[in-house]
């Protein structure tokens, strides 16, 4: 299993990610975190895929709504790349997509088989958890329903064994959101991936490791 875990982007350590995902080739791009975003979502995904074709990417939108209910095509479609990267958003908003198109099975299934590297930063990492309770602090659960059509759904993908907590002392969270949560299972004795907008967790095959800014 490989796994590229960010609180923003690619952290620190691009050289990490690079290493992970071997020559540049084609990538998935997932924003279903924005799918809430109104017409700011276009801008969302071309903010990914311009970065990743300087980098000699060749990206591509994996749109989760066009695959609800359709699986086995969903199934077929990931397969075809090495690398899918899931951006931030609503990490709510990102569950309920998976679910309806059938991601929250097929992903942890391909990761088994280590038939892909998955590359998520905030909402696109925090999904993996186990359990996303306590990230209402900083994203709206309330955006689901109506971009969605379903109610929220509370359990992560528990591909990783703990909550990852993104944006620690980050402007892109001006109110300490992050902080507040991080602080919270601090106090409870929880373990968990805090992270700050240069660190990242990686996973490589059966050891994870914590790089910092």
């Amino acid at each position: 299993m490989r796994l590229f875990l960010a609180s923003y982007r690619f952290g620190a350590h691009y050289d990490v990610f690079a290493a992970l995902a071997g020559n540049p080739g084609p990538i998935a791009v997932i924003a279903n975190a924005c799918d809430a975003w109104g017409r700011a979502r276009a801008a969302a995904v071309t903010s990914e895929l311009i970065p990743l074709r300087n980098l000699g990417f060749r990206p591509e939108e994996v749109d989760l709504r066009e695959y609800t209910g359709r699986t086995a095509e969903l199934r077929r479609r990931l397969a075809q790349f090495p690398v899918v990267w899931v951006r931030g958003g609503n990490t709510f908003v990102l569950r309920a997509q998976f679910a309806r198109s059938g991601a929250d099975r097929i992903i942890p299934e391909l990761l088994a088989a280590d038939a892909l590297l998955y590359a998520g930063y905030s909402a696109g990492a925090c999904v993996l958890s186990p359990d996303l309770t306590g990230l209402e602090t900083a994203d709206d659960p309330a955006e689901v329903r109506p971009a969605c059509g379903i109610e929220p759904i509370w359990d992560g993908l528990g591909v990783v064994d703990r909550p990852i907590v993104p944006h620690l002392g980050s402007p892109t969270d001006p109110e300490g959101a992050g902080d507040e949560f991080a602080a919270r299972l601090r106090a409870a004795g929880t373990p968990h991936w805090p992270l700050t907008d240069s660190d990242v967790v990686v996973r490589d095959g059966s050891e994870t490791r914590l790089y910092t800014g």
